[in-house]
């Protein structure tokens, strides 16, 4: 019989943690751990070393994309799991970028639960709506190459140089090239301007 998936689970709210516990009864997956602050799930994650680390972005005391840098740097080979309420493409965005696995809602049902953990820990393929999310936002018709394309679509989304480097794993260097090309060929001062330039398109279509 093969060893359950060991998982950490770090949520605001007992009822949802223990909703959590529910759904994964039964399903090879055990929660040996769980918290509702960053602080604490990073010392939990280096007791327990689990397999899947499954963090709400509204943890108390902290900020969960942070929380997500740190556990990936405390436990390279853990995969991370993001969850939240809503799910906002800059969310998603972001998630990836840090190297989160996969992004759930909230209103997750059981079979997604259970495969997004299951995915998670054999490296297949996340979920569609999270594999897509660093794609260029219909920004086609712009004098842009598709690189970026997809570097404008994550500002749009509000990411850092930093988390675009990460998210296509390429140099800070190169994205701070890709952003001063944008801005030329769009005729923009910055990349506020540029962003705004990329909801509305995006809107647009």
């Amino acid at each position: 019989m093969p060893a359950a998936i060991q998982i950490l689970v770090v949520h605001p709210r007992m009822l949802v943690r223990a909703g959590l516990g529910v759904m994964l009864a039964k399903s090879g997956i055990e929660i040996v751990a769980e918290t509702e602050t960053g602080a604490a799930a990073v010392a939990l994650a280096k007791k327990h070393k689990p397999d899947v680390a499954l963090v709400d972005l509204t943890i108390s005391g902290g900020d969960g994309f942070d929380l997500l840098k740190r556990l990936r740097k405390t436990l390279p080979d853990m995969r991370l799991i993001a969850m939240s309420v809503i799910e906002n493409p800059t969310y998603l965005a972001r998630a990836k970028a840090i190297g989160a696995a996969d992004f759930l809602s909230e209103g997750a049902s059981r079979t997604e639960l259970v495969a997004a953990i299951q995915n998670a820990v054999s490296g297949r393929e996340s979920s569609q709506a999270f594999a897509t999310s660093a794609d260029p936002p219909h920004l086609h018709g712009l004098p842009l190459t598709p690189r970026e394309q997809q570097v404008l679509g994550q500002i749009s989304y509000g990411l850092s140089n930093d988390e675009i480097a990460s998210a296509f794993g390429i140099s800070v260097e190169t994205v701070k090239e890709h952003v001063q090309n944008i801005l030329r060929k769009l005729g923009v001062r910055d990349r506020t301007q540029a962003a705004v330039m990329a909801v509305r398109r995006r809107q647009a279509t």
